[in-house]
């Protein structure tokens, strides 16, 4: 078997992984809106490999061509064999078997199938280097434009969705590059190339192997039909599957908390169920395909071999012709069914490039000014002025909003869930725009100060605590690059965070997993407020900094962040009241306004929303 039948017969051989040999026949293929002018800004990203392209296809049509004349050549031992035999039957004196002229025919077949394994290896070398800088070319584009899409983007999406487009997709698209491209270029060179070599052999037999080739079309569409309505409900129970065991394992203490394991047994033995039925039936029919291929071929094979044998009775052709012919008839099935499996995969590498090119086509945030302003030594004076803001045109949130701050004041925003409190925040640090009026700090709007300069100036501390995967100490220098060891340790000692550090085993070389999960809700807490104090900022937002710790730590933090935000503007959102009582101006919001602003005396002692909000906190209100 020649090294090209040998190449293609591993890539049809069930079952197909995809990204390695194609997709099997009547997989769910994901179809994209707009194929040709995706595919069109796809090709585009070749453009600095097209010298290596053009490398690419003179490797691959000349391997293939090495391996489709092989049995060309390997008829003429034939040939002379079957000369030799008739000869020595015939007792025809000085013939017989001409020895050098089968070692010439093995030499050259041995050079023909030499060649065309160092030209495929030249082509898959090559390929792999232009599959893998175009998308990496890609991925660096991508991963840019993620750093100027605004927050609202990001809000709108689940994770999940937008990871899938860099792992998946990327995925797909490199592996289609690097594979599938050059299959297809053989596949055609195969497929035009043997048609050529039959009809020069005998056009009467090449006519009735392309007479075998509606029944194969037949046959595949019709398999392909019956197996797509299994693929589907194969991929359904798969993610049914799969959502429910990611559910159980990352809550399994819920589950054993309530004694529900018999019924999570269940559920999954139901999806597991259901993903074998329609696997097995789909793995089943879409393999019945390639026995009744062959069984098609073998019908080809057989009237091939009658009539051949005719013709060599008659002496049209030699048995070395049909030996290259059976050959040629049994490459001739392949590249057809490669092609079709090669269709569905190039669908689907152009549907993921469509999903990556509407990320690339996402509305950026505003650029950035010009001429930016930059405040070396920011004192931290906040100015809201009549200040409008919806996430919704037409569902207004904020309409004329106006807040004065002072350097150095602690500022507390108060009010019910959904009031406005983190939005504040976010229009504070440009997260989003404002649709009217303007936000000021030391006077500037802060449209003229760049995104990075104007960030740079706050320290956060958010209820959700963001922790990476790496040491205590580094999760705690993240606040200020350049960070030495004493400064990490006074920051986790201000935040209190510095004797259970040292109660682990490893101290501040401690490694937090993936999820932090190895420590407890409070201690990353008191990571985050480590960090915060350590990046020293000018001004500090505080949302619900202290909601996941004890009420003695609690304390503690109160007076450490106390020190803290001497002499820095300071945004606390707060629910529980107790803790802002000596803010210098609490804020009290409710559908985006703010509907009372005052020290915590003076609203308590308006009798107002504020006072209705603080004693529902307590035994009630006073008579």
């Amino acid at each position: 078997m020649s090294e090209a039948e040998r190449r293609d017969m591993r890539t049809m051989r069930p079952p197909m992984p995809m990204g390695r040999g194609g997709m099997r026949p009547g997989m769910p293929v994901q179809k994209p809106k707009d194929f040709q002018g995706t595919l069109r800004r796809l090709s585009r990203y070749f453009k600095p490999h097209l010298w290596r392209l053009a490398v690419v296809l003179l490797m691959t049509i000349l391997s293939t061509l090495f391996s489709i004349l092989s049995p060309d050549v390997m008829k003429n031992a034939t040939d002379d064999l079957v000369a030799g035999i008739r000869h020595r039957l015939h007792g025809i004196p000085g013939s017989g078997f001409h020895l050098s002229g089968i070692i010439h025919v093995i030499l050259e077949l041995g050079v023909l199938y030499v060649l065309s394994a160092l030209f495929s290896y030249i082509q898959q070398f090559v390929m792999a280097g232009v599959a893998q800088k175009t998308v990496y070319a890609l991925r660096k584009e991508v991963n840019a434009k993620m750093a100027r899409l605004p927050l609202s983007f990001f809000d709108s999406r689940p994770t999940g969705e937008i990871m899938s487009r860099f792992v998946n997709d990327f995925d797909n698209i490199g592996n289609t590059l690097q594979q599938t491209l050059t299959q297809l270029i053989s596949s055609v060179v195969t497929f035009v190339g043997v048609i050529v070599m039959m009809f020069s052999i005998s056009p009467w037999m090449s006519v009735v192997v392309f007479l075998t080739l509606p029944l194969s079309f037949y046959v595949t569409r019709t398999i392909a039909k019956r197996s797509q309505r299994y693929f589907v409900g194969q991929q359904r129970s798969l993610g049914q599957l799969n959502g429910h065991i990611e559910e159980m394992y990352t809550g399994h203490q819920i589950v054993k908390a309530f004694g529900l394991e018999d019924r999570a047994m269940s559920q999954f033995i139901e999806y597991n169920e259901k993903l074998f039925e329609s696997g097995w039936k789909a793995q089943f029919i879409s393999g019945m395909i390639f026995p009744l291929m062959n069984f098609i071929g073998n019908i080809g094979y057989v009237l091939v071999s009658v009539i051949g044998g005719f013709l060599v009775t008659r002496g049209a052709i030699g048995i070395g012709d049909i030996q290259a012919f059976i050959m040629y008839a049994r490459q001739f099935s392949q590249p057809i069914t490669q092609l079709s499996s090669i269709s569905n995969i190039i669908q689907s590498t152009v549907a993921s490039a469509e999903r990556i090119f509407e990320l690339l086509d996402e509305e950026e945030e505003t650029p950035e000014p010009a001429e930016p302003v930059l405040l070396s030594a920011p004192t931290g004076d906040v100015q809201f002025k009549d200040v409008r803001f919806a996430y919704q045109p037409d569902k207004p949130l904020m309409e004329h909003l106006n807040i004065e701050v002072k350097a150095g004041q602690m500022v507390a925003i108060v009010g019910p869930t959904g009031a406005g409190k983190t939005t504040l925040v976010n229009l504070l640090m440009r997260f989003y725009d404002v649709d009217g009026g303007s936000i000021r700090i030391d006077g500037v709007d802060i449209t003229r100060l760049q995104r990075g300069h104007l960030r740079s100036m706050f320290g956060m501390v958010l209820q959700d605590t963001w922790l990476f995967h790496g040491t205590i100490r580094e999760n705690i220098a993240y606040g200020r690059a350049g960070a030495t060891e004493a400064e990490v340790v006074a920051a986790a000692t201000a935040a209190r965070a510095d004797h259970f550090i040292r109660t682990l085993p490893d101290g501040y070389d401690t490694v937090l997993n993936e999820e932090a999960s190895n420590i407890s809700q409070g201690q990353k807490q008191l990571l985050t407020i480590a960090r915060a104090i350590l990046a020293d900022p000018s001004i500090l937002i505080l949302d619900e900094a202290t909601s996941s710790v004890d009420t003695r730590t609690e304390i503690l933090i109160q007076e450490a962040m106390s020190r803290l935000m001497e002499g820095r503007t300071s945004f606390v959102i707060a629910h529980r009241l107790s803790t802002i009582r000596n803010a210098d101006l609490i804020l009290v919001m409710n559908h985006g306004s703010v509907i009372e602003q005052g020290t915590h005396e003076d609203l308590l002692a308006r009798r107002g929303f504020y006072a209705e909000l603080y004693y529902s906190q307590f035994a009630g209100a006073p008579a």
